[in-house]
Order: C-alpha cells, then sequence, then structure tokens
C-alpha cells in the first residue's frame, strides 16, 4: 500500500485513534493504582501489576482486531525491527502513544485532589540502585514481555483462534513484579513520558526509553529469528537486505509441513511392512 493509499485509509485512522485511546486507557489505570493511600501508605508494585495486568488484557479484547492493542513503543519498534510493520505506521503509532500517554496522565492529574500527589505518576530510579542497574531491570522486564507478545502473535497467525490475552496480561504483571521496587518496572516508554511532561520530572528518563526499547528488539530478532517455528538463516538474511520475509517465511513453512507428511508416510509403510511380516 502506498503512503497516499494508507493516509486516506479508513482502517489506518481507526488503528492510530485506538492506540491514542488504548495508550490512555492503561496509563491512567496504572497511575491511578500506584498513587498512595489516604495515609500517604505505598502499596509497592502489587496494585500496578494487577491493574497494568488486568488493562491489557481488556485493551486485548477492545482493539487487538483493530492496531494490536500495542500501546507501547518499544513494542511497535520491536515489530518494526522485525519488519511486521512498516516504518510509516510505526512512526506514527509511537506518536499516537505518546498523546494517549500525556492526556491520560493530564486527565488524573486534573482529578487530584492534592496535586503534590503526581510527584508518585513519575518513574524514579531508586537511591539505593544505580542507573545502569536500573537500565539492565528494565531490559529484562521488557524482554520477556516482547517475547511473551510474540510468541502469541506467531500462535495467532498459525492457529488463528488462539486469543493469548491472558498470557501478555501475566507476563505484564510479572515484569512489574520483578523490576518495581528496582526500575519502578515501566516496560513503556509512553507510560514514563506522560509523567515526566504533567509533572516535569526527567532524571534518568533516558533509562525508561534505552532499556525497554533495547530489551524489546532483542526479544523480537531472537524469537523471529532462533525461535519460531518459521526461523531460519534465509529469514534473518532476507530482514537484513530487505527482502520479502513472507516469501521467505512461506517457503520455510512449506518444506516444515512437506517434511512431516514425508515422515508420516514413512512410519504408515513401515508399520503396514511390520503387519504384513
Amino acid at each position: 500500500m502506498t503512503l497516499q493509499e494508507e493516509l486516506r485509509s479508513r482502517q489506518f485512522w481507526r488503528a492510530i485513534a485506538a492506540e491514542v485511546l488504548g495508550t490512555l486507557v492503561f496509563v491512567s489505570a496504572v497511575l491511578g493504582s500506584s498513587m498512595p493511600g489516604p495515609e500517604g501508605n505505598d502499596g509497592g508494585p502489587l496494585y500496578p501489576a494487577l491493574a497494568a495486568g488486568m488493562v491489557a488484557v481488556g485493551l486485548g479484547h477492545c482493539f487487538g482486531e483493530i492496531s494490536g492493542a500495542q500501546v507501547n513503543p518499544a513494542v511497535t519498534l520491536a515489530f518494526l525491527a522485525t519488519r511486521r510493520l512498516e516504518a510509516l505506521r510505526a512512526l506514527v503509532y509511537v506518536a499516537a502513544q505518546c498523546l494517549g500517554a500525556t492526556l491520560g496522565t493530564g486527565i488524573l492529574y486534573l482529578a487530584l485532589p492534592q496535586k503534590s500527589t503526581a510527584e508518585s505518576f513519575a518513574n524514579k530510579v531508586p537511591m539505593e540502585v544505580n542507573a545502569g542497574q536500573a537500565l539492565g531491570m528494565e531490559m529484562l522486564a521488557t524482554f520477556q514481555l516482547v517475547f511473551t507478545i510474540f510468541s502469541v502473535e506467531d500462535q495467532r497467525r498459525r492457529e488463528g483462534a488462539e486469543p493469548g490475552n491472558l498470557a501478555i496480561g501475566f507476563s505484564l504483571s510479572a515484569g512489574i513484579f520483578t523490576a518495581g521496587r528496582l526500575s519502578g518496572g515501566s516496560m513503556n516508554p509512553a507510560r514514563t513520558l506522560g509523567p515526566a511532561i504533567i509533572t516535569g520530572v526527567w532524571e534518568y528518563h533516558w533509562v525508561y526509553w534505552i532499556g525497554p526499547v533495547l530489551g524489546a528488539i532483542l526479544a523480537g530478532v531472537s524469537h523471529e529469528f532462533f525461535f519460531a517455528p518459521s526461523a531460519s538463516r534465509q529469514k534473518l538474511v532476507a530482514c537484513l537486505t530487505c527482502k520479502d520475509i513472507e516469501m521467505v517465511e512461506t517457503a520455510s513453512v512449506s518444506r516444515s509441513s512437506l517434511s512431516t507428511v514425508t515422515q508420516t508416510a514413512m512410519r504408515a509403510k513401515q508399520a503396514h511392512k511390520s503387519e504384513h511380516t
């Protein structure tokens, strides 16, 4: 599809609107659950982890067929790196996600009775942890999340009926439980950018872009070119040389299917020969 056809497509703008609204809902749910209680008690990563996992499942059902319900620039860039998404759509998705995150944070900020509590919105590197350690935790948490997303998407392409939203929700919650107390467990640059714009807290902001993006791209590349059923050296070369990956993938699947059929026929022939003997 050409650039003009993409911009004139109703489906394209529906997908953009879905990413804006989906990220708005996701960020507002996570930030709302992370606010301290009436006595200033901090619930730790428990409430944000549960809220993020549950809202991810809901958004998958709402917008999965429209835009993929990515609501995360790191996920979008991982799809771009593995050529599962075109450059134009990926860049517009990232802009829409950042806009949705900023709007969600702003709406929640306006609803706060005490504006000082908005400081809990921002992702911060704890005093006992340095930036390098926080970066590593963000990479690790995002890696397991995005690897799960790619696995679910691959199973959807092969089987069609498998929703997989629960697996993604559980993986998101697990990432926040793992990295929540060490880096905040963001795994989503938009979730960090929105609060930074509203509250003005930009300390170590680069950690929450570089960590999730690197972790997501590593997860996407490792799944697509090493662990997926259609993974092959030819597929990796096709990606690096900007060739058509789908043709290589189809050929790989066809060879795999042919091999399975051949093995089944040989087993049947051997069984028939044994019975005859």
